[in-house]
């Protein structure tokens, strides 16, 4: 069986080296190349194609989502394994929108890398589990274009009452704007957290905007 290939792109020599320390540790998984930058790294796969590419998100000449983007587009069999200190949500959100299959934090990946490596070998993504508690499932398949508009698993009513509620309203104010009972506003928006599994409204926020149902102003 032959290995699965990494080349590891950081502008740090020290955390390439802690990386490759720790692939080394696992049979049949080898790192096959380094490189120092967005450019060097496109450069270096145009000679050797890995099964994963494990990058900075802030590498200099070319930026880690920036050179994402360009690696599936390229290269659409290469995984894309992100490490990054950034925990905000902008981050992760453009990290999986240009196709990343995980969002590693730098300060985990000592205790976490190796699972990350190997779910995505497995066909699945990855997040850090500082992140993966905080943005549920449902906001990050949207994130990653995962989420086809003929799926959409709102009716027409909980998707009225799910733009009300991502506006700030309250079950009594949905009432009055959808002329429907407090009850059966308040039945819709229980309905909603249920299909999407989302229980904090922040979250339903996120969904809505994701969803085009709201415009985010920032």
């Amino acid at each position: 069986m032959n290995d699965y290939t990494i080349i590891l792109a950081d502008d740090h020599a020290m955390m390439r080296e802690g990386i490759r320390q720790l692939i080394d540790t696992v049979d049949g998984i080898k790192v096959i190349g380094e490189a120092g930058d967005g450019l060097s790294l496109l450069k270096l796969l145009k000679r050797k194609r890995p099964d994963m590419v494990i990058l900075d998100v802030s590498m200099p000449e070319l930026r880690g989502i920036e050179a994402t983007r360009e690696i599936r587009s390229l290269y659409p069999d290469i995984d894309v394994l992100i490490l990054s200190m950034h925990k905000r949500e902008a981050f992760l959100s453009n990290a999986l929108a240009a196709g990343a299959r995980g969002y590693l934090l730098k300060e985990d990946s000592g205790n976490e890398l190796l699972q990350a490596i190997d779910r995505i070998r497995k066909g699945q993504t990855y997040l850090s589990r500082k992140l993966a508690n905080e943005f549920p499932s449902a906001i990050i398949s949207i994130c990653r274009g995962e989420h086809q508009p003929d799926a959409e698993p709102l009716t027409h009513r909980e998707r009225q009452v799910l733009k009300l509620i991502a506006e700030g309203n309250t079950d009594r104010q949905i009432s009055d704007r959808l002329c429907i009972s407090v009850r059966t506003a308040h039945r819709h928006h229980a309905n909603i957290r249920a299909k999407l599994n989302l229980k904090r409204t922040a979250d339903l926020v996120r969904y809505a905007i994701a969803q085009g149902y709201i415009v985010s102003h920032p």
